[in-house]
């Protein structure tokens, strides 16, 4: 699926519309260019799992996690922006938290670590294509 947002706020309900249909165990995996929306998208996804509270992204300490009560449910953001290299990742845990059953990992930067995501994922490429145009491209692997 192919949309273009015209505004954060679009991107922002996007997000919200993609949690609508998630389940537990879920690896969205996003791909863009600094300012192409990612972290804008991972707010609204965080809005339509009822997920209260301010969403930043977790630069400069990797995973921020968020859990929704009363079902014991996990929303792990993760940034690997300051990565370099999948070695980098090695004591970060990814791998366990893919896994993780009552979790959905939202992952910026995932070419990073693209050998390592599972093949069942949701991939999310973002484009900047104006000042508050982007076209964002959604598919299920």
């Amino acid at each position: 699926m192919e949309v273009i947002t015209k505004s954060a706020r679009e991107t922002q309900k996007l997000g919200k519309k993609l949690a609508a249909s998630l389940k537990n165990k879920e690896v969205i995996a996003l791909y863009g260019e600094l300012g192409s929306g990612k972290t804008t998208f991972v707010q609204g996804l965080a809005q339509g799992l009822g997920i209260k509270g301010r969403i930043i992204s977790p630069t400069f300490v990797f995973i921020r996690s968020y859990t929704l009560y009363p079902k014991p449910f996990t929303l792990h953001h993760v940034d690997l922006y300051r990565i370099d290299k999948i070695e980098d990742t090695r004591g970060l845990g990814l791998e366990e938290l893919m896994r993780e059953k009552e979790a959905i990992v939202v992952i910026e930067w995932a070419e990073k670590i693209k050998s390592i995501l599972p093949k069942k994922r949701i991939d999310v490429y973002f484009e900047y294509v104006s000042e508050n145009q982007r076209k964002i491209n959604i598919s299920r692997h």
